[in-house]
């Protein structure tokens, strides 16, 4: 599963560690969250995310 990066404040989304605190638990990738999904960090739209290269 590939990692994503907050094209706004650098956040990486690992699929492995998931998102928890949003109730997305670990093993969940990218694509399976849902559109309404929003950085944890600023709050950035799921569309404000680019797959991290390497």
């Amino acid at each position: 599963m590939e990692k994503y990066q907050c094209n706004v404040c650098g956040y990486i989304y690992d699929p492995a560690q998931g998102d928890p605190d949003q109730g997305y638990p670990p093993g969940t990738a990218f694509e399976a969250l849902p559109n309404d999904w929003t950085c944890p960090v600023c709050g950035a739209a799921k569309s404000e995310f680019s797959p991290v290269k390497g």
